[in-house]
């Protein structure tokens, strides 16, 4: 049985805080979605990885990476985010 990686993202916006829990596959959805839409650079989310993914070290690499990631398109986008990385993060859910 294969088991998948959750990955928690702690976000924050002025006085508001909440928490977004997505899998690897979910951020390669986001990810194909922005560099059609919005032309962003493909290698810049980090590559899947198929041997010992789930491995304890393997998951908090990841982690980081996802984490830099997810901060390079916002200061890309520090107006306004895009429609779809906005639903990614729950911004519709929290901030008004």
């Amino acid at each position: 049985i294969s088991s998948s990686q959750v990955y928690i993202i702690q976000v924050s916006v002025g006085n508001h805080q909440w928490t977004v829990k997505h899998r690897y596959s979910d951020f390669h959805d986001l990810h194909e979605k922005l560099v059609a839409e919005k032309k962003i650079d493909k290698n810049l989310l980090p590559p899947k990885k198929i041997i010992g993914k789930n491995s304890k070290s393997l998951v908090e690499k990841r982690q980081k990476e996802l984490e830099i990631y997810l901060q390079t398109l916002l200061l890309k986008f520090p107006v306004t985010a895009p429609k779809v990385l906005s639903h990614f993060l729950h911004f519709h859910l929290y901030v008004s």
